[in-house]
């Protein structure tokens, strides 16, 4: 298995610990010498308690110390002379989160009350020997469990700077690299665009000072270049600017059938529900299926009509585009890169697309776009 792609969630390891802490206290408590009656039935709890109360270390990591330290003087107190393992597990923890001083502080404080603790329940002179024997174990318990978390902590922390470097790295890369493409795209087609959009300009306007009746072709061609245009400009300063946001969306789609008509294609265009609650991601890729749709059927379809269906549901936007257009009845199609690009578009909004011929002669494209699904 991949390691990679399992982790425990915390959770269950919190409650793993806690557990484990609970039972080795409450095993170690009663096999060795404890009381009986009722003191018995209170030490137990506490060192149940105690354990028990780890599982919240991570939340509460302060209440979690308090709880533990007063159930360590809670058992001892009733006489289950056992080592607050519990305890050190808190302090574990609370180092771990950061809590340094405040560790430190209640530690110092529950060794002198445990030092007490343990002076009051001896008689005679063996008083002060077993009292020094367990504040001598308690306390380098104690600095191996503040080391111990301070180590963790440390760790933890380098590699959270190791993770930042790397994103910050990873977005640098990504801006020259955006850069990069936008000088491209400059470089390579600003020029062949506005040649093509300043002599259809001229075209056009030379047949009508001469009284010409104007082609639908070139009107087409003079629409596509100030319409290629806008959208290079857009795109240009969308990767200069690190702006993500496209100027197209869902109320641009009219517009976008409007001009695929003055191709002669007969476009039709249908929406239904409330195009206002779409968020603006989903219309920008609605507007992206659309726009490429419509373009494969005017350079590849050899269609005389096509139909834009937009379906605007609490849920979903439903999108269909069907043309009369030759298409091959073999279902494995080889997509393009325009086919492939919508697929990518759908998936990263965890969509559906079907791009099929029809039984009844052309093609369809069928797009369902979560509507919670615009990052």
């Amino acid at each position: 298995m991949d390691k990679g792609r399992f982790a425990v969630p915390a959770a269950v390891t919190d409650w793993a610990t806690a557990l484990g802490v609970a039972a080795l206290l409450l095993v170690t408590g009663l096999s060795g010498p404890h009381p009986a009656g009722g003191r018995e039935l209170l030490g137990a709890t506490l060192l149940v308690t105690g354990g028990l109360a780890l599982a919240a270390r991570r939340r509460a990591p302060l209440v979690v110390l308090a709880v533990a330290g007063l159930c360590a003087v809670g058992h001892l107190g009733a006489g289950f002379e056992v080592l607050a393992v519990s305890y050190l597990v808190a302090v574990f923890g609370a180092v771990r989160a950061g809590y340094r001083g405040v560790t430190l502080a209640a530690s110092l404080g529950l060794l002198v009350v445990l030092h007490l603790t343990a002076l009051v329940l001896h008689d005679g002179s063996a008083r002060e020997v077993v009292a020094h024997a367990r504040s001598t174990l308690e306390i380098a318990w104690l600095i191996a469990a503040f080391a111990a978390g301070e180590a963790v902590r440390q760790a933890e922390r380098r590699a959270d700077e190791a993770e930042r470097t790397r994103e910050e790295t990873a977005r640098r890369r990504a801006d020259e690299e955006r850069l990069r493409i936008a000088r491209e795209l400059h470089d390579a087609l600003t020029h062949q665009i506005s040649v093509v959009k300043v002599q259809s300009e001229v075209a056009v306007h030379v047949a009508r000072r001469r009284g010409e009746q104007v082609p639908e072709a070139l009107l087409a061609i003079r629409e596509a270049g100030r319409e290629a245009s806008r959208e290079l400009r857009s795109t240009l300063e969308a990767l200069r600017d690190d702006d993500t946001t496209p100027p197209h969306g869902l109320d641009h789609i009219p517009n976008l059938v409007k001009r695929f008509r003055t191709t002669g294609l007969e476009t039709t265009l249908t929406i239904e529900g409330r195009p206002q609650d779409v968020p603006a991601g989903v219309g920008r890729t609605a507007y992206r299926i659309v726009q490429e749709s419509l373009t494969n059927v005017a350079r590849h379809a050899a269609a005389s009509t096509v139909s834009v269906l937009i379906e605007c549901r609490s849920d979903a936007l439903a999108i269909r585009v069907d043309d009369d257009g030759k298409a091959t009845s073999h279902p494995a199609l080889t997509p393009g890169l325009g086919l492939r690009g919508m697929h990518e578009r759908v998936a990263a909004l965890g969509g559906r697309l079907r791009t099929e011929p029809r039984r009844a002669g052309g093609f369809t494209v069928q797009a369902e776009l979560p509507m919670n699904g615009a990052p």
